[in-house]
């Protein structure tokens, strides 16, 4: 692979990663998707990147066991979940929206819900 596309792709995978980890606080951002685009990138570019992203204290474990197992433990379906509604409801809650901005976030909420609870507990 030529130094232009693993280029490329070491920083779409960065990028990718650091839009994931914000989205582990903001609830419109998808932080699973984000963060397994970040690996297949860094699979792709950059050995390095991947097994230091692998060993991370806080993403290793989860990209791990939804690489291997095709799953998310249930400790991680429910940090994402509570972490997720709790930031919506605090959005809806504490912000001035207008009742079509609040009905699109619980739109989301579910759809992102449904989505976490589709894959197998590990």
């Amino acid at each position: 692979m030529n130094f232009a596309v693993r280029a490329l792709l070491i920083t779409i995978g960065t990028i990718s990663i650091s839009l994931g980890v914000i989205g582990i606080v903001l609830p419109l951002l998808p932080t699973t998707p984000l963060i397994l685009l970040g690996a297949a990138c860094y699979v792709k570019a950059s050995e390095t990147l991947y097994q230091k992203l692998i060993r991370n204290k806080w993403l290793g474990g989860y990209i791990r066991d939804f690489r291997e197992k095709n799953g998310i433990t249930l400790k991680n379906k429910i940090l994402s979940l509570t972490l997720m509604w709790l930031s919506i409801c605090g959005t809806i809650l504490f912000m001035d929206l207008h009742f079509w901005l609040a009905a699109i976030l619980i739109i989301i909420a579910v759809t992102v819900s449904a989505y976490i609870l589709s894959f197998d507990t590990l």
